[in-house]
């Protein structure tokens, strides 16, 4: 999930998320349910939102799902991972949908938000990509490798390295690795990139460790085009709907919830990404 940004005056986030409110075109006023307050559940339920593929499966809810529950939903989509928690704290949008547990305990530390996970949603198992090489093998000495330079999604992503043999790491760093912590780059050099604009730079580089959705937005699927891919048992990484705690019971949020973990989502899902995307809940299809 890019350069590990802080929020450093409230002055500076409050104009950073009028402009990205902008930026996704949205007419209508989201209902605020910052601190707890009872939402009116009469509003339309607005969930902040990556575009893929988070937006699209928000949106097949939305089209297919939401009318037979009652459920008014607004999907805003976000192209950066710091404004949907914050639009989410500060009640601009009633929830969002984007990132996985490691990120938003960071984020939550780093920042002071209150933002907590509803509902597991899916996996997106991170990549190594290259348009030079064939193989993981054709990875070598002085060859320069891309990685996400965000605090979790950098230690994700060189996990997925020294598992790989790429690397080796310091023994229990975990997720929370850092490129000071590799303890032998066999000849590697590493750039490190918001995770956004990695995809990007696969042209410059002779190899890149790119998110899952990010991925897919550059038109890359990752079953089929990744080097190598994280492996989806016991991944941590699942992506849920979360909101501002205190708002958990809130109606929508919950019918949501329940609509998101359908078996219509898991099918939509599993036939759209084969395989590139995964439901988090329930049994994958064989």
């Amino acid at each position: 999930m890019r350069k590990n940004t802080k929020l450093t005056a409230l002055a500076a986030t409050a104009s950073a998320l009028a402009l990205g409110l902008t930026a996704c075109g949205s007419s209508s006023d989201p209902a605020a349910t910052s601190g707890g307050g009872k939402a009116d559940e009469s509003k339309p339920l607005v969930i902040a939102a990556s575009p893929s593929p988070h937006a699209d499966i928000l949106n097949f809810v939305k089209d297919k799902l939401a009318a037979k529950e009652g459920l008014k939903l607004e999907v805003k989509e976000f192209t950066d991972y710091v404004l949907p928690n914050t639009a989410t704290e500060q009640g601009q949008v009633d929830g969002n949908y984007f990132q996985h547990k490691p990120y938003l305990d960071d984020f939550n530390k780093k920042n002071g938000t209150h933002i907590v996970p509803v509902v597991d949603v899916h996996l997106e198992p991170l990549g190594l990509y290259s348009k030079k090489a064939k193989a993981l093998t054709d990875i070598k000495a002085g060859q320069t490798v891309a990685v996400p330079n965000d605090t979790t999604n950098e230690g994700r992503a060189l996990q997925l390295l020294a598992a790989n043999n790429l690397i080796t790491l310091k023994e229990g760093v975990g997720t929370s690795a850092k490129l000071s912590d590799i303890t032998d780059k066999k000849g590697l050099e590493f750039k490190e990139l918001e995770a956004a604009t990695v995809p990007r730079a696969l042209n410059d580089v002779d190899a890149a460790v790119i998110n899952g959705n990010y991925a897919i937005e550059a038109d890359l699927a990752p079953a089929k085009d990744a080097l190598v891919l994280e492996k989806a048992d016991g991944n941590p990484y699942a992506n849920f709907l979360a909101v501002k705690e205190g708002n958990q019971d809130d109606a929508r949020i919950q019918k949501l919830a329940k609509l998101l973990n359908s078996d219509d989502v898991k099918k939509f899902i599993e036939e759209k990404y084969q395989g590139s995307v995964v439901p988090a809940f329930g049994a994958p299809k064989s």
